[in-house]
């Protein structure tokens, strides 16, 4: 499947827009290769990977209403309490896209272990985004990358932004993080 390469203000609004609803809401990280194209690489994208902390049900069931007066909607269903139960209590992920506009979407779900949650608790804001949004470390995302997910495209973001990021790279702290994976997801 060829993926679409959307205009990076398009991807940025559409993320922006998002993330501005659920922060009133819930502790948030952007992650994967929305973290590369936001540094400035260019490459196709349909989705934008948002990870949350966990929330009850009645507080995501006002995020969703929320994110429904935005013109959000979310693939799997209108109606909150089956998101909850049947997708992200089963850590499977929601998928949400503006009304009547296929994509790009959001794919949202929440912290699902002890590696996730390291994520959000390192998450910071990244200074070549020019994007006032949380994202996931650096370290985390190459770490993720070479040693999790290791696809062609994956690899080729690692290696952008080392290159970008040169100064924020901390070598013990991305075999830390690999070696985490290793041990829980591996």
């Amino acid at each position: 499947m060829e993926r679409k390469i959307y205009d990076k203000n398009v991807l940025n609004d559409f993320c922006v827009k998002f993330c501005r609803v659920i922060e009133g809401h819930a502790k948030y990280i952007i992650v994967s290769g929305f973290v590369a194209i936001a540094s400035g690489r260019v490459r196709g994208t349909e989705d934008i990977d948002i990870i949350i902390e966990k929330i009850n049900k009645k507080t995501f069931t006002q995020m969703h209403a929320d994110l429904e007066k935005n013109s959000f909607v979310a693939i799997q269903s209108d109606n909150p309490d089956t998101l909850y139960a049947d997708y992200l209590s089963n850590n499977l992920s929601i998928r949400y896209i503006i009304e009547d506009q296929p994509l790009p979407e959001i794919e949202l779900k929440f912290v699902k272990d002890l590696l996730d949650a390291y994520q959000l608790k390192t998450r910071t804001k990244l200074p070549l985004t020019s994007l006032d949004l949380w994202f996931s470390s650096i370290n985390m995302n190459i770490a993720f990358k070479e040693e999790y997910l290791k696809s062609s495209k994956d690899m080729e973001d690692a290696r952008y932004l080392r290159i970008v990021y040169k100064g924020l790279i901390d070598e013990k702290e991305i075999n830390k993080i690999k070696q985490m994976i290793r041990k829980h997801r591996l």
